[in-house]
């Protein structure tokens, strides 16, 4: 009989289990969190875009057509609440205001709440979403409004008095303890993704640095300085060395050619490399580490 504890002795024979469950994991995770990540900024410009423009939009609506609600009627028949006036027909609310027949009846067969609306006011905000707001032609509306915006926001802050104007902005906000923090973190990764790259990185390369036997990722820059050329008697290279988990900060090198490694990576790919902090592996270097994994020959 073996002396080591139940627990240790049992312990080889969940290995294969919890490998499994792993796996699992490594397979639901991914598409799972991108549908989340997805359905959050979806939700998010939903609730904090779309619908505030959407009410606003509605109200300015409902005040254009401010003029469809009379008070100034007689009833013509009260036990309909309806009254005649230059040929149209309207009927009298809770409040004593009256609207048309065709805003009357169109709120009252779809109210958007189990409670009609109670007055003039909100009849018309109801009937100004029935009527122009329909979401098939109100999102796309919107949506071309808001790259409008965008377009001469960026236009705007491309001449002196908007950059001018933005940088107090930021200046203020890195003025404030705890939201600074947070906008300087935002900031470098939205400025990495969304701007206009102004370093056009050739190639990706691997450098022993900072030590030898030590290699790091790196992107070619140019062909280097022509007095580093000159001193080394050789050809050089300026290489731009990223950090992880954010690759806006780095090392600007110039290194002997001859030191250098290229790699078959693509931009992309090492950007994700280094964000990841090198868990998200290029698919060609994955295969080789799949055929010689030692835990897929134990499970065989």
């Amino acid at each position: 009989m073996s002396n080591l504890p139940p627990t240790l002795e049992s312990e080889p024979a969940s290995h294969p289990f919890r490998r499994a469950v792993m796996r699992g994991l490594g397979v639901l995770v991914p598409p799972l969190l991108t549908v989340v990540i997805f359905g959050w900024v979806i939700s998010t410009t939903q609730h904090y875009f779309l619908e505030p423009v959407n009410a606003g939009a509605r109200q300015a609506i409902a005040w254009m057509l401010r003029g469809e609600v009379r008070e100034d009627l007689a009833l013509s028949d009260p036990a309909k609440r309806t009254a005649l006036a230059d040929g149209r027909l309207y009927y009298q609310l809770d409040d004593g205001a009256f609207v048309p027949a065709e805003i009357y009846e169109s709120v009252r067969h779809s109210p958007g709440t189990e409670i009609l609306p109670q007055t003039g006011r909100a009849y018309l905000s109801r009937y100004a979403e029935l009527a122009y707001l329909r979401p098939y032609y109100a999102i796309p509306c919107f949506l071309a409004l808001f790259i409008l915006l965008l377009y001469l926001l960026g236009k705007f802050l491309a001449v002196g008095v908007g950059g001018f104007f933005w940088d107090g902005i930021e200046r203020a906000i890195s003025r404030l303890p705890l939201v600074r923090n947070v906008y300087s973190g935002v900031k470098q990764v939205t400025d990495f993704f969304l701007r206009e790259r102004q370093i056009q990185f050739r190639r990706v390369v691997a450098v022993e640095y900072p030590r030898p036997g030590m290699w790091s990722i790196a992107f070619v820059t140019s062909e280097g300085l022509g007095d580093i050329r000159a001193a080394a008697a050789e050809p050089v290279l300026g290489i731009f060395i990223p950090t992880s988990p954010v690759p806006m900060g780095g090392y600007a090198l110039v290194v002997r050619k001859r030191e250098v490694l290229d790699l078959s990576l693509s931009v992309d790919q090492a950007i994700q490399f280094i964000v990841s902090c090198g868990l998200v592996i290029p698919p060609q270097d994955l295969e080789p580490l799949r055929t010689a994994s030692p835990e897929d020959e134990s499970d065989s």
